[in-house]
């Protein structure tokens, strides 16, 4: 994270603190639901590179100098990669825990328990907002954002955790689609963030 000096760091460390720290919320009666995360919240190789793939990438394409891409861009798109991961984190951990009607989030958006693959609660819709504009919030005061790309990302994050959600309802542990396991839609995810947000600041 050479490319976005001492702010990028910390940035990542807050991914990491902050998510495993809401992974930890009500785990005792996750655990005894089935519905929490493995190993306790603990991340695991594939988890991190699901979640980290999108931002590494564009600190090597920041450091390369090589891309017609601005420094600032591929900044902003590292930031939103970060942003929307915690965001589903959140949102997912907190549906789990205080969620009160989960729904999912491809039609007929019919009633399902919580914990349920693309499935999506108020509660923890809220709190992914939430959290994600803390911590674009805090990519501004350390000097990772304007203003502008606080905004930027916030959007980015949103729907990108919502692209999540869909495409987590309509095709995991669907016949054929046996490839597409969390990781690979967390990456797909991040990647569509950083994307989102890279190609929004360009035009704003």
């Amino acid at each position: 994270m050479a490319a976005f000096g001492v702010g990028g760091y910390a940035l990542v460390c807050a991914y990491f603190i902050v998510g495993s720290a809401v992974t930890k919320i009500k785990l005792k009666e996750k655990q005894a639901e089935g519905i929490a995360e493995a190993r306790g919240g603990l991340r695991g190789p594939g988890s991190v590179w699901g979640s980290g793939t999108a931002g590494i990438l564009c600190a090597i394409a920041a450091l390369s100098g090589c891309t017609p891409v601005s420094l600032d861009l591929w900044r902003i798109g590292f930031v939103a990669s970060f942003c929307s991961k915690l965001s589903d984190t959140t949102a997912s951990e907190i549906g789990k825990a205080y969620g009160k009607t989960t729904y999912m989030s491809t039609p007929p958006f019919k009633l399902v328990p919580r914990g349920t693959e693309g499935a999506v609660s108020v509660e923890g819709t809220g709190a992914g907002i939430v959290i994600s504009g803390l911590f674009a919030a805090f990519a501004f005061v350390i000097g990772q954002l304007d203003a502008v790309g606080v905004g930027v990302c916030v959007l980015a994050a949103f729907i990108a955790t919502t692209f999540e959600s869909m495409l987590g309802a309509a095709v995991q542990g669907r016949k054929g689609f046996n490839w597409m396991s969390n990781d690979v839609v967390n990456g797909i995810q991040i990647t569509l963030a950083a994307g989102v947000a890279i190609a929004g600041r360009t035009f704003v």
